[in-house]
């Protein structure tokens, strides 16, 4: 490629000066390139320009390209002419390549810059492969792409956790879900449906798991014969997705260091109660009934690991523990629900719908809820409603699994919680 004239545009991460030749760093999206200015050979003005230029500022370099033995790329530029766009301010509010651990606030207050970093910006590449592949796997398997309203009159499970608003002088809510929506939809005839849209949480819970606002991956399906149906849909879709990413995310993986482990489907099963005895049987005793809890499930996770086991069910909670909408286990305290549980920790929930009317109206006000306000739901169940069954999953959750990464906020652009609602 000597002699090749090219013009590169990107941000100065370094600049080096050793007296008789200086090195300026450009790095764009995919990488960095040298520009070498030996000072006898080039314009003095065009050596100054560049040498005195702040690090992260917006360039564009034109010169000849030479190999160099010097280099990663095997490549250097020759610079004959640069244009400077955006001069950046000094001092940067965080360092790029800089080795210096930085905090999470730090970094979350300037994602613009932490985002310049090619192993942070390698999540979210990462993330967009993801969703593609997903969609891959849900026309394969039949599924129409829907959107529901994210402003509704009252929520899936309740209003504990919804954040309420004022809508031309009446209340509403933030969708927590589009659960109901997606429900009704199996009595139109769109009998597989999914949806992949921004969710709410109203929950005061401030740990590395929990956000405000996230984005979930919600399906639907009807003419199911158990939740064993929808269970085995999960697992294709989530197969389709890690190995879709183990092959086409080597590079955003080799910069994170890591490895996509693809487990055999299907994916063991464990039953509540069985996990309640696993539980005991490691000192942690909880009674029939009882929410596993964080601690709980980050035990079983150990448990399953050691068993070879990233990726497992938990299946058949009690149903006073369930929304309304999930069936009821008849002649047993227990209802047709799971959890897909990863390393430890839920990443998807759902299970066979109540598809019976006058049974879900019995449900709704067994959860201490008036039938009367979801009658526009619950009338799609009124004039025939095949059976069916669905899940939600929490795409950066899942995504936080897969790569290990400590902190869900690391997998979402600009994280919503109890205390950050900017930028």
């Amino acid at each position: 490629m000597n002699d090749t004239t090219v013009t590169m545009n990107g941000w100065v991460q370094d600049i080096r000066n050793l007296g008789g030749i200086s090195f300026v760093i450009l790095r764009d999206r995919y990488g960095t390139v040298q520009i070498t200015l030996p000072k006898k050979k080039i314009e003095p003005a065009l050596f100054s320009g560049l040498t005195s230029l702040s690090r992260e500022s917006v360039v564009s370099v034109t010169g000849d390209v030479k190999e160099s033995g010097q280099t990663e790329l095997g490549l250097e530029i020759i610079p004959s002419s640069f244009e400077l766009y955006s001069p950046a301010a000094v001092p940067l509010p965080m360092g790029v390549i800089d080795k210096v651990n930085v905090e999470m606030d730090t970094r979350l207050n300037n994602r613009f810059m932490d985002l310049r970093k090619p192993e942070i910006r390698a999540v979210f590449e990462l993330k967009s492969m993801m969703l593609e592949l997903l969609s891959e796997a849900m026309k394969e398997n039949g599924f129409s792409q829907v959107f529901t309203p994210k402003l509704v009159e009252s929520g899936a499970e309740g209003g504990a956790t919804l954040f309420r608003l004022d809508y031309f002088g009446r209340p509403a809510y933030l969708a927590q879900s589009p659960q109901l929506y997606k429900q009704m939809l199996m009595s139109t005839g769109l009998d597989r449906i999914y949806e992949v849209g921004p969710a709410f949480r109203a929950e005061h819970s401030n740990t590395v798991r929990h956000v405000t606002e996230f984005i979930s991956f919600d399906g639907e399906m009807s003419w199911i014969s158990s939740q064993n149906d929808v269970m085995n849909m999960i697992e294709k879709v989530i197969h389709h997705i890690l190995k879709g990413l183990k092959d086409k995310g080597k590079e955003q993986l080799a910069l994170l260091g890591k490895e996509i482990n693809v487990p055999d489907i299907p994916y063991p099963v464990l039953t509540y109660s069985e996990c309640l005895g696993m539980l005991s049987s490691a000192g942690m005793d909880l009674k029939e009934g009882d929410d596993l809890g964080t601690e709980g499930e980050k035990l079983i996770g150990d448990i399953m690991s050691e068993k070879g086991y990233d990726l497992y069910w938990i299946s058949e909670y009690p149903e006073c523990e369930k929304p309304f909408y999930i069936m009821e286990k008849e002649g047993t305290p227990y209802s047709f629900s799971f959890d897909l549980d990863y390393k430890g920790q839920e990443i998807s929930s759902g299970g066979q719908r109540e598809h019976r009317y006058e049974r879900l109206v019995e449900r709704i006000a067994k959860k201490g809820l008036d039938p009367e306000s979801f009658t526009f739901y619950t009338d799609a169940f009124r004039y025939g409603m095949p059976p069916h069954g669905g899940w939600g999953i929490g795409i950066e959750r899942f995504l936080v699994k897969m790569l290990d990464l400590p902190n869900v906020r690391e997998a979402i652009l600009f994280p919503r919680d109890l205390n950050r609602l900017s930028p």
